[in-house]
């Protein structure tokens, strides 16, 4: 089982980046990809987790081992898959998912895609008290830096790129129309940005 990969990042999509070590390329899914556009060709660290299923095997990566600790937690819950997964942790407020899963909160919880009511009951009821020793209420403490200095230009096509990116976390066409006019007049901001944006306007709605 791998635990962390270094390497260069050469390749970033709204579905996944590649790290290349060794001169081998590696396809690593992470909640905002876009979160490493500052790092292409610059050298990262990304911890790890690998799924294996009969169709393909799969590396899920995180910035630091808390936010690995937390998704395996996440995905230890009935009914959540590690691409449910991946959409939970990508708005990127773990703070405020474990004070849901504290106060019992589960319509907060079923605002992230694929998580109805029944699998809101069940992270509280497997999750209600684990959580606490993870050490998820500061800055992240991997490689990455704080995300709103990673970005010096951007171009227009970042609005598509967030959009995508949404649709890859599992928000649907339906549901991403409903604010897409609000994420219109980013257009020229950077694609991590307007991600984080729709996200938050999608948990709101």
């Amino acid at each position: 089982m791998y635990e962390y990969i270094k390497g260069i990042v050469t390749f970033v999509s709204p579905y996944y980046m590649v790290v290349e070590t060794n001169q081998i390329g590696y396809q690593v899914a992470v909640a905002n990809p876009f979160k490493y556009s500052a790092y292409l060709e610059k050298e990262v660290k990304v911890y790890l987790h690998q799924v294996i299923r009969e169709d393909a095997h799969v590396l899920y990566g995180f910035s630091n081992l808390e936010e690995k600790q937390l998704f395996l937690k996440i995905i230890s819950v009935s009914g959540i898959g590690p691409k449910s997964g991946m959409a939970i942790m990508a708005l990127d407020d773990h703070a405020g998912l474990v004070t849901a899963i504290e106060s019992e909160d589960a319509k907060y919880l079923t605002k992230f895609p694929g998580v109805g009511k029944k699998t809101a009951q069940q992270m509280i009821l497997d999750l209600k008290g684990k959580l606490g020793e993870l050490d998820i209420s500061g800055t992240p403490k991997g490689t990455v830096a704080k995300q709103d200095d990673l970005f010096s230009t951007v171009d227009d096509s970042s609005l598509q790129e967030a959009i995508e990116a949404l649709k890859a976390l599992g928000y649907s066409e339906r549901e991403i129309k409903r604010i897409k006019k609000e994420l219109e007049v980013m257009t020229g901001k950077a694609t991590d940005e307007i991600l984080r944006h729709g996200l938050k306007l999608l948990m709101k709605k």
